[in-house]
């Protein structure tokens, strides 16, 4: 899947969450800054990809493939974010900003590292 597809996954499921499970092509447009018709795209390819379904007007459903993959994007995201907070001290906007970059990219063996780290390292505090 491309970095894209995962954006487009954990916007899915942030939204989901913000607005009690109902979420529409538009949300999704507002949410990241895209246009309805780039969103109206992503949103096909990932049906096709089986990630998502329509529901009743229009509504998008992660599948459990969907959502299974959105919950591991997302959990990287807020664990890198929370990494590179507490090693650099940064703003947590700046931090999510990097741990949006790096998320996409990053070996599976190094996110259990990190959280393995973080785990340690939060309840020293």
């Amino acid at each position: 899947m491309y970095e894209s597809g995962e954006d487009y996954l954990e916007a899915i499921l942030v939204l989901q969450k913000k607005h009690d499970g109902t979420v529409f092509s538009v949300d999704i447009a507002n949410h990241l800054g895209f246009s309805k018709p780039s969103v109206s795209r992503a949103m096909g390819i990932l049906e096709r990809d089986g990630y998502i379904e329509f529901g009743l007007h229009n509504k998008i459903i992660l599948t459990e493939k969907g959502l299974e993959k959105a919950t591991d994007i997302y959990s990287r995201h807020q664990l890198l974010t929370k990494f590179l907070m507490m090693i650099t001290g940064v703003p947590e906007d700046q931090a999510e900003e990097n741990a949006c970059r790096v998320e996409h990219d990053i070996d599976a063996d190094i996110v259990e590292g990190i959280r393995k780290w973080v785990e340690k390292n939060s309840k020293k505090k």
